[in-house]
């Protein structure tokens, strides 16, 4: 019997956070698929995009940012017509408020948890020490608060963001709204003169009545994605492009497990920066650009002839999706309004934008290697998501490493669909991927926190970490890893 075929007549248990606590797999036997959702056509659209409202620095002292972020639940008439929609938001707003540092900068910042869960604040990407990254062994109990202190040292700059890592309960906090976006400036970033947009895109199920709707069997199989994908808390939204015909695009992919393969047709895309910060040079992006769960990227979108409304869609990905469910189909993130630009040219980008360099000699090696299995013990159908054939055990170091050992990964994908690979607490650098024997170099370097794997394929990074601790390493689909998909990595 094919797999695939199989598990098209069988269910995963629709369990959210809360009733993970003695589960290490997933029952396929007692839950439901595909419960009625509020028809996709109910969420009024095109509003002029907003902008992010930023985190506010109470601090006086130059190169000290010190602030406070408070989870809590947030209703909002989110629906015409509907009952009011109960969110889960830091700072009474969705996305979070937007946290801009620079490099340099000494933060703190105290979370306060008003939630009826534990739960932490991840740093996501950022090269600080483990015990100030929101890890799940550090939770914040209902009621309680916390202060993370850290500095963010030289070469920092780049996209990042925020979110809830709680051990079983991440998924729900994340999709409830619990999540926020987080920029390291330079002051010596080459395109700061250029207009910036911040495009946070998530992703929101809403059930009949306007309420967020838990996970069903095919949310824990293939990751939960909603009949809506919102850019900045917004649906389809319209962008004013600006008149000089040139903007800089900070794009995050804060969904639990929507892929996101961008398309603006008629423009001109050139990446310019990826999840830890700048390219060395600018990499014209042919027609589409694939951004995977957890992602970030900036984006250099020029006009050119462009006059008129071009729609900003997340075409359809196939990443192998398992059961029964409905097929893809392309989405509008937004519409881009190029009727004002004004200008007939614009000047050359500058050839070199910042500083890559390789991380040097290999010392020490490890793998990685994602896989899921069906387990059938007691008659009961369970689905079961894997590091090196094992779930995730709290109590147990899967992989030691040495602070400032340079070391080469090779994460190994054994399952039927693709996986983010997310490695916390550094960026790293991808050296090549392999898939079906053929080898292919990565085509430059960039620095990266998340690395997608398609089914069979290999991903070789080079990395190193800077601290001693406990660090985390997990597929990015967020219900993979709470279902175990997720793996320790000590540093000694």
């Amino acid at each position: 019997m094919q797999r695939r075929t199989f598990l098209g007549g069988v269910a995963v248990a629709g369990l959210a956070a809360p009733w993970l606590q003695a589960w290490s797999a997933v029952d396929m036997a007692s839950a439901p698929v595909g419960l009625p959702l509020l028809a996709s056509d109910l969420l009024p659209a095109g509003a002029t995009l907003r902008e992010l409202p930023k985190l506010a620095n109470a601090s006086s002292t130059p190169g000290h940012f010190q602030a406070t972020l408070t989870a809590a639940p947030l209703t909002l008439p989110f629906i015409p017509g509907h009952a009011s929609t109960e969110f889960w938001a830091y700072n009474d707003g969705l996305p979070g408020p937007l946290i801009e540092l620079f490099e340099g900068d000494m933060v703190e910042i105290t979370f306060i948890n008003n939630l009826k869960q534990p739960s932490t604040i991840h740093w996501h990407g950022l090269p600080i020490p483990p015990d100030q990254d929101g890890n799940p062994h550090d939770p914040v109990p209902p009621g309680g608060r916390h202060t993370y202190r850290f500095n963010l040292p030289q070469g920092s700059a780049g996209t990042y963001w925020y979110h809830p890592h709680p051990h079983q309960y991440t998924a729900e906090q994340a999709f409830r709204g619990l999540a926020g976006p987080l920029l390291v400036r330079s002051r010596e970033d080459p395109l700061a003169e250029l207009p910036e947009r911040l495009l946070v895109v998530s992703d929101l199920k809403l059930d009949r009545y306007a309420a967020i709707a838990p996970n069903d069997a095919n949310d824990w199989m293939n990751g939960r994605e909603g009949q809506f994908a919102l850019v900045n808390a917004q649906h389809q939204p319209v962008l004013p492009f600006d008149a000089g015909g040139r903007e800089r695009w900070r794009v995050w992919n804060a969904c639990s497990a929507r892929y996101l393969q961008l398309a603006l047709p008629g423009s001109t895309l050139t990446l310019v920066g990826t999840d830890g910060g700048l390219l060395e040079a600018p990499q014209p992006v042919q027609r589409e650009y694939l951004l995977a769960p957890a992602q970030r990227i900036e984006l250099i979108v020029d006009a050119g002839s462009l006059r008129d409304r071009i729609e900003l869609n997340a075409n359809i990905y196939p990443r192998g999706k398992m059961g029964d469910v409905s097929p893809d189909k392309a989405m509008s993130l937004l519409t881009v309004d190029f009727t004002a630009v004004r200008a007939t040219a614009v000047a050359a980008l500058p050839g070199r934008l910042g500083s890559v360099a390789d991380l040097g000699p290999v010392t020490a090696h490890k793998q990685v290697v994602f896989s899921e299995k069906m387990n059938m013990a007691n008659g009961s159908h369970r689905m079961q998501f894997l590091i090196n054939d094992q779930e995730y055990d709290m109590g147990r170091v899967d992989l030691v490493s040495k602070v400032n050992e340079v070391e080469l990964w090779e994460i190994v994908n054994r399952s039927d669909m693709d996986h983010p690979f997310h490695l916390h607490g550094t960026q790293f650098q991808v050296v090549e991927r392999e898939l079906g024997g053929v080898i292919t170099p990565a085509p430059f370097r960039a620095w990266q926190d998340t690395v997608n794997l398609r089914s069979n394929e290999i991903v070789r990074i080079k990395t190193v970490q800077r601290w001693s601790g406990l660090r985390m390493f997990h597929c990015h689909i967020l219900e993979h890893e709470a279902t175990g998909m997720m793996g320790q990595l000590k540093v000694v």
